[in-house]
């Protein structure tokens, strides 16, 4: 806008608005909604792998996205099995490569092996309900049970995943043994814990601790509150139940 008291020789000089101060009520409904301009609600990007709730915006209504904190069950690790698999292998490869020499050696014109021999004659000969009959039936099909259990199960019991940051986020995985160390450190630092002692399995964390003075549920209030702050710091995708014990220690030291 110009000056209107400016005279006809002279530039008008430009005149600068403020905002001016709006209640709530007055603001349409479609600007309270957000400035971002894709029309979501919020006014700025969600967070990476989460999602927003209609109506709500991405301080107080963020839903995680899977692998993440709260967001849903990560995939565990998958163990390689090296040492059930060299074993299949090498036995599949001996027992393989002998029959094929035997079978060679018939067809080359001499004589089968004396134990190919025994053991045709004792599959022909003996009855289903002969005791080693059996025996060996279930000792072949434990065998092929628990390769089919190794084949099936991730394995990894003592990784932890922790939570992916985004769905490009890095999977990473802790160390059962490591964060019984960590925890069992925090837990130190209570004050009136003499000793703990604390074990992390994939759904339980049991921790318990000794105290030489203050009172019990004093102390069990305290290290409750540290032992779940220092769960959630782990960082991980599913952070396991606490469950807390705490006794009066021995006094004799």
């Amino acid at each position: 806008m110009s000056d209107p008291a400016a005279g006809p020789g002279q530039e008008p000089e430009p005149t600068l608005r403020l905002p001016v101060s709006v209640g709530a009520e007055e603001v349409p409904a479609k600007e309270r909604a957000g400035e971002g301009g894709d029309g979501r609600e919020g006014g700025g990007p969600p967070a990476p792998g989460g999602r927003q709730g209609p109506g709500a915006s991405g301080a107080d209504r963020w839903e995680p996205g899977p692998g993440e904190p709260g967001g849903g069950r990560a995939r565990r690790f998958w163990s390689s099995r090296r040492i059930p698999a060299a074993l299949t292998a090498a036995g599949c490869l001996a027992l393989s490569g002998l029959f094929l020499y035997d079978v060679a050696a018939v067809r080359a014109g001499r004589k089968a092996m004396a134990w190919r021999r025994t053991l045709a004659n004792e599959l022909a000969t003996r009855h289903l309900d002969n005791v080693w009959i059996i025996v060996g039936a279930a000792v072949a099909a434990a065998l092929g049970l628990w390769l089919i259990v190794l084949a099936a199960t991730p394995g990894e019991r003592q990784v932890l995943p922790m939570a992916r940051r985004g769905p490009d986020g890095v999977r990473a995985g802790l160390d059962r043994h490591a964060a019984e160390l960590v925890l069992r450190d925090r837990a130190m630092e209570v004050a009136g814990v003499r000793w703990s002692k604390v074990s992390v399995g994939r759904r339980r964390i049991r921790t318990s601790a000794g105290s030489h003075f203050r009172e019990l549920d004093d102390v069990r209030r305290d290290l409750t509150a540290a032992m779940e702050s220092a769960v959630a710091q782990l960082g991980l995708a599913r952070p396991p139940a606490l469950r807390v014990h705490v006794q009066r220690a021995d006094r004799k030291a």
